[in-house]
């Protein structure tokens, strides 16, 4: 079942004098429970394509449709609203709270929800547990590893009960231990909870665990194949 589908899309910038065509007429479909990396060198779109996916960033041409929902027919605010409930997210850059320990950015996306508190710390606890840092719950973001934030960047994600997750270079600042790890987490959390992830990535070891590689350049898919036993 696709729970993504994105038509004719074309992305066009026109911060400058001459417009910046990211995207030229992509069309993709994503399937309920996949693990895919959508790859291509720098300036080939797939962030502007991503973005697009997770509702950051609307097509100036074509429709993204994520089930039932065509997000170019949303206001802000419902835009807003749908991608809470909806979409989780991962970045490169973590994207966590400093001020708040890991178990308070994990519960942060459930409050925005209006999910009961006891409810939201122990699904935090729960999640963190599962991404392997239960026991640095009380710690603020300063005081764990770029590897240990990223643990809590996907617990988060995963806290809101997302359609599916974007992931935008989620290893890129990590070594390869910490990438090891975070990848085996997320290769578990799509096995046990059949979590849909989405990435964007440069990184081999992410295309290596990836299910599904689609592959675009100069703003078009140019290959899309699947991995059968991943």
């Amino acid at each position: 079942m696709s729970i993504i589908e994105a038509t004719g899309i074309y992305k066009t910038y026109q911060e400058t004098k001459v417009p910046v065509n990211a995207l030229n007429g992509v069309d993709l479909k994503i399937e309920e429970g996949e693990f895919t990396a959508i790859v291509g060198p720098s300036g080939s779109g797939k962030t502007t394509l991503l973005n697009i996916l997770g509702g950051l960033d609307l097509p100036t041409k074509g429709d993204i449709l994520i089930e039932n929902t065509n997000l170019k027919t949303l206001g802000s605010r419902q835009l807003i609203d749908f991608r809470l409930h909806n979409i989780g997210f991962v970045f490169q850059a973590y994207n966590l709270i400093p001020v708040l320990t890991a178990k308070e950015n994990t519960e942060f996306i459930m409050e925005l929800q209006k999910i009961p508190k006891k409810e939201r710390s122990k699904k935090a606890m729960e999640l963190l547990e599962a991404v392997g840092i239960a026991d640095k719950a009380d710690h603020k973001p300063g005081q764990l590893s770029g590897g240990q934030q990223q643990r809590v960047a996907v617990a988060r994600a995963l806290a809101s009960k997302p359609r599916f997750i974007i992931a935008d270079e989620p290893t890129a600042n990590l070594d390869s231990r910490s990438t090891n790890e975070l990848l085996e987490i997320m290769a578990e959390m799509n096995r046990k909870y059949h979590s849909t992830f989405i990435f964007a990535t440069h990184d081999q070891r992410v295309m290596d665990k990836a299910h599904r590689i689609v592959t675009i350049d100069d703003g078009k898919i140019i290959g899309d194949e699947t991995f059968e036993g991943r």
